[in-house]
């Protein structure tokens, strides 16, 4: 059975816990596609499942790229779900209020 790239990239996200991110190209890397990063962010885009945690996927600058339910509602997810994560276990930091 062939895996659609797709589902690769839900299933990493999905896989992602509360308080952590990874990047659009991380998550293109374990998907078998390093360089289809703007796809991730596409598929990304395009998905409404809540089970699907989309928010905790950043760029690699570590600003926050885009949400499909608007860029406010993501800082404050993730600024909500880092409370909750000791500081020596962020490997990513991330940029909030990026105007």
């Amino acid at each position: 059975m062939i895996i659609q790239f797709k589902d690769k990239v839900l299933k990493i996200v999905a896989k992602i816990p509360k308080g952590k991110v990874l990047t659009y190209k991380e998550v293109a890397r374990r998907a078998g596609k390093p360089m289809a990063y703007r796809a991730v962010g596409n598929i990304l885009n395009k998905n409404y499942d809540p089970k699907i945690p989309c928010h905790r996927v950043i760029r690699s600058d570590g600003s926050l790229g885009g949400y499909n339910k608007g860029k406010k509602l993501k800082e404050m997810l993730l600024c909500e779900e880092i409370k909750f994560v000791n500081d020596q276990h962020k490997s990513v930091k991330i940029r909030i209020n990026q105007r």
